[in-house]
């Protein structure tokens, strides 16, 4: 395997060795069929595990994108959990032998009992030192892996524009919690500074370790506007990230107004959609959202949890039919999308 880059026009990713064009087209793995968490059965059942990642390459993903929780990563303030360390190693060692690469998102709180107090209690400078050291950990674990696709800071941090009381954002969905603030204080800060420092405070500790791999981090569009962000000069808050991490799921009505959104991103940076699925749309729609965003965007990530387009397709139940039309889309429709924008 080879480190993936930035192509040199900025529209797409390449391989850093051989200059061939490399396109993101894979699954988020961040919960199995039953709603646990990755690192709830890791390391119990790893054998689960080494199968899902087969069936996902097996239907055609070149990535897959993994979410690493807090209180699992770090003991202390300070202190790295190694045991954890060693299973991220042993995740890297499965990616390399499957031919896929991670997408690394880190920070999660997704369940508030799991959150330390210490944590959940810091102020914004202690917990942006946490948020440090837990990538420095990871980079340093994870720099000598060639599947290592990028370092993604959180999955979708929002700068508030105003003070707040609690750091999870929004409504949980499922029980977890995926939307995280990055202050409770913003004071006089804009958010367009408030992202800029915090994204500041995490490369350097990334950096250390791994000079040179992609770094990224999730953004989440709710129709025309970011929760993190707003468009325009603000993106100019994400300079210091490799590329654009978007997270999208239109509706029948809305498949232009995400494409519109889409077109306004294009600023030199690639774009992912990292998240995405026929949620609120018919296959159709999502068909054609998928297809209009080749002009835009240079990957494309859907969702994995563990049940096989076989065992889909023989199940009544209509969550399972529905998973399983999406996996056919995936599967059937990936060697078209894999080709890149046209």
């Amino acid at each position: 395997m080879e480190r993936v880059r930035v192509a040199p026009d900025g529209k797409g990713f390449q391989l850093a060795d051989s200059g061939r064009r490399f396109t993101p087209w894979g699954f988020n793995y961040d919960h199995d069929e039953a709603g646990r968490l990755l690192e709830d059965y890791w390391e119990a059942e790893w054998p689960k595990v080494e199968e899902d990642f087969r069936e996902m390459r097996d239907l055609g993903a070149t990535v897959v994108r993994i979410h690493l929780q807090v209180n699992r990563f770090m003991k202390t303030p300070e202190r790295p959990n190694e045991r954890s360390l060693v299973q991220l190693k042993r995740l890297l060692e499965l990616a390399e032998a499957s031919g896929l690469y991670l997408d690394l998102t880190g920070l999660g709180c997704y369940r508030k009992s799991d959150t330390p107090a210490w944590y959940e209690e810091a102020a914004e400078k202690e917990r942006w030192a946490v948020q440090a050291r837990f990538w420095e950990a990871i980079a340093a674990t994870s720099a000598s892996s060639p599947a290592v696709l990028c370092y993604n800071l959180m999955n979708e941090p929002v700068s508030p524009a105003g003070p707040g009381k609690v750091w999870h954002g929004g409504t949980p969905l499922g029980g977890y919690y995926y939307v995280e603030n990055l202050t409770l204080e913003p004071a006089a800060r804009s958010r367009t500074e408030l992202t800029r420092q915090w994204i500041a405070a995490l490369i350097p500790g990334i950096r250390r370790w791994d000079a040179k791999r992609l770094v990224t981090c999730g953004m989440f569009f709710l129709f025309e506007k970011p929760n993190a962000l707003t468009l325009g000069p603000e993106l100019r808050a994400l300079e210091n990230l490799d590329y654009f991490s978007v997270h999208m799921y239109p509706k029948d009505a809305t498949v232009d107004t995400h494409l519109k959104l889409l077109s306004t991103l294009r600023v030199g940076k690639p774009i992912v959609i990292e998240e995405m699925f026929p949620l609120g749309c018919s296959m159709e729609s999502f068909r054609r959202f998928v297809g209009g965003s080749r002009e835009s965007a240079s990957g494309w990530i859907g969702f994995y949890w563990g049940k096989t387009l076989e065992e889909c397709r023989a199940s009544k139940d209509l969550k399972d039919v529905f998973i399983g039309q999406w996996l056919e889309f995936f599967r059937n429709d990936g060697p078209t999308f894999k080709g890149g924008p046209p």
